[in-house]
C-alpha cells in the first residue's frame, strides 16, 4: 500500500491537503460519535431491560471499554498515519484481502447504512418546523445527503468548518440538556427506581446482547479519526489527543444523559417515547425545551453523516488507489484536492439504502455487529504490529503506545469475541445475514486481484 502523499509527489498528481489540527481531531470524533445514538437507542435499550441500575451500568461498562479502543486506534492511527485508517492497518497486518473486505464492508453496509438512517432522523426532526408528509419525507432526506455531499465535494475545509461548529453546538447544547435537565427535575419525583419487565421476548442472555447492541452503535465512531491522517498537519499527536479528550467527552455526556431521561420519565416513559430526548424537555420546559431538542438532534444528525463522508470515503480512495476497488474511485478532484467521485460513490449508495432499508433497529444492530468484528481484528492488527515493530518508514518509533500492553489489547479482544459468540447464538440469523452480507466482497476482491496481476504482468 502506497503513502497517498508519497505517490502524489512521484506522479505529479494532486494529494491531499494536511489542514487538520486538533480542533479538527476532537470534532471529527465528537461529530461522527455523538448521532442519533444517545437520542434514539435508550427506548429501544428500556423495551430490553427491567431497571435504570442495569441500563446505566451497560452504557458505564461500553463507555470504559470504547475508551481502551481508543487507546488501540490511537497506537495504529500514528504507526500507520495515512488516508484510509483500519483499511490501511489491516491491509498492512494482514494482506490486501482483509483490507479490502473491510473498505467493501464500509461502503455497502458500515458507514453508508447510517447515514440513510441519520438522514431520515434528520426529516422527523425538520418536521417539527415544516411540515413533511409523504414523498416529502424521503426527499428531504435524500436533500440532506445531497447537501452534505456537495459540502465534503468542495474542500475538507468548508466540511471541516461545519463539522467544528456543529460538533460544539450538539456537544454543548447536549451538555445544556443535562444540566438543564438536573436543574429543573429538581422539583419533579425521581424516578429512577421504576422498573417494569422486559417487553422484549430474546430471554435474559438474547435481550442482554441486542441491548448491548443498541449501546455500542451510540459509540461507535472513533475508529474513524485515522482515516483523515493524510490530511492532518501532525497525526501523531493529533490522532491519540483527539481520541482520548473525544472519548471521555462522550462517555460523560451519555451517562449524565440517560440519567436525566430515565429520572425525569421513568422506565415506562421512556419505552413509550420514539423522541424520548423531546419527551423529557417537554415535560420540563414546555414547546422551548421541545424547540430547542429538535435542533440538537438535527445538528447532531447531520454532523455525524458528514463526519463519516470527511473519513471512510478516504478508505475507498485508499482501496481504489491500491487496485482494490473501482478504479475510477482513485481521483482527487484537480481543484478542490477532494476523494470527489468517493464522496459521491457513498452520497449514491445512502440514497439507494434509503429506499430499501428495513427498520431502524435491525439496520443499526447489523452496522454495529459488523464494527465489531472489524475493531476485533484491528486489535489483532496491533499485536501483530507490536511483535514485529511495524510502523511507518522513518518514524524511529516515534508514535503513542498502549499503555499495560498487552493486558488492555487482550481484555478487549477477549470482550468482543465473547460478545460476537454470544450474539450468533442468541441471534445466529441476524448474524448470519450480516456475515453474509460483508462476504458478497469475496468475488470481488478476486476479479480485482485477477485484473492487477494482468496489469503488471
Amino acid at each position: 500500500m502506497r503513502n497517498a502523499e508519497g505517490s502524489a509527489a512521484e506522479t505529479g498528481r494532486p494529494g491531499l491537503l494536511r489542514t487538520l489540527g486538533l480542533a479538527d481531531g476532537v470534532a471529527i470524533v465528537l461529530g461522527i460519535t455523538i448521532g442519533a445514538g444517545i437520542y434514539s437507542t435508550p427506548q429501544i435499550i428500556a423495551g430490553y431491560l427491567g431497571a435504570f441500575d442495569q441500563i446505566i451500568l451497560l452504557w458505564v461498562a461500553v463507555g470504559i471499554f470504547v475508551y481502551i479502543g481508543g487507546l488501540i486506534y490511537a497506537e495504529l492511527g500514528t504507526r500507520l498515519p495515512e488516508a484510509g485508517g483500519e483499511y490501511v492497518y489491516l491491509g498492512r497486518a494482514f494482506g490486501p484481502f482483509a483490507g479490502f473486505i473491510f473498505g467493501w464492508a464500509q461502503l455497502f453496509i458500515i458507514r453508508t447504512s447510517p447515514a440513510a438512517g441519520l438522514a431520515l432522523i434528520t426529516a422527523d426532526y425538520l418536521g417539527k418546523f415544516v411540515p413533511l408528509r409523504g414523498p416529502a419525507h424521503k426527499l428531504t432526506a435524500v436533500a440532506v445527503i445531497l447537501l452534505l455531499g456537495g459540502l465534503n465535494y468542495v474542500g475538507i475545509r468548508r466540511a471541516s468548518l461545519f463539522q467544528k461548529a456543529a460538533a460544539f453546538f450538539k456537544t454543548f447544547g447536549l451538555f445544556l440538556f443535562v444540566l438543564g435537565g438536573w436543574l429543573l427535575s429538581r422539583g419533579h419525583p425521581s424516578l429512577l427506581s421504576a422498573r417494569a419487565d422486559p417487553t422484549m421476548p430474546l430471554g435474559a442472555a438474547g435481550n442482554l446482547i441486542a441491548a448491548l447492541l443498541m449501546v455500542f452503535f451510540a459509540h461507535t465512531g472513533m475508529e474513524r479519526l485515522g482515516y483523515s491522517a493524510g490530511e492532518m498537519k501532525n497525526p501523531r499527536k493529533t490522532i491519540p489527543t483527539s481520541l482520548l479528550l473525544g472519548i471521555a467527552a462522550v462517555v460523560v455526556l451519555y451517562v449524565l444523559a440517560n440519567f436525566v431521561y430515565h429520572r425525569t420519565l421513568g422506565m415506562e416513559g421512556v419505552r413509550g417515547n420514539t423522541v424520548v430526548a423531546a419527551a423529557a424537555a417537554v415535560k420540563l420546559a414546555g414547546e422551548a425545551g421541545a424547540v430547542f431538542v429538535s435542533l440538537l438532534v438535527i445538528a447532531s444528525t447531520t454532523s455525524s453523516i458528514n463526519g463519516t463522508m470527511m473519513t471512510a470515503t478516504r478508505a475507498y480512495y485508499a482501496m481504489a488507489r491500491d487496485g482494490l476497488f473501482f478504479r475510477w474511485l482513485d481521483h482527487i478532484h484537480p481543484r478542490f484536492r477532494t476523494p470527489s467521485r468517493a464522496i459521491a460513490a457513498h452520497c449514491v449508495w445512502a440514497v439507494v439504502i434509503l429506499f430499501l432499508r428495513g427498520t431502524f433497529e435491525v439496520i443499526v444492530a447489523g452496522m454495529a455487529f459488523g464494527v465489531l468484528i472489524f475493531w476485533a481484528l484491528n486489535a489483532l492488527a496491533l499485536f501483530k504490529m507490536r511483535r514485529g515493530e511495524r510502523g511507518a518508514a522513518g518514524t524511529g518509533g516515534d508514535y503513542y503506545r498502549v499503555p499495560l500492553y498487552p493486558v488492555l489489547p487482550a481484555v478487549f479482544l477477549a470482550g468482543i469475541a465473547a460478545f460476537l459468540v454470544f450474539r450468533a447464538a442468541t441471534d445466529w440469523r441476524r448474524s448470519l445475514e450480516d456475515v453474509a452480507f460483508i462476504a458478497t466482497g469475496i468475488p470481488f476482491y478476486f476479479f480485482w486481484m485477477r485484473k492487477r496481476k494482468k496489469t503488471s504482468s
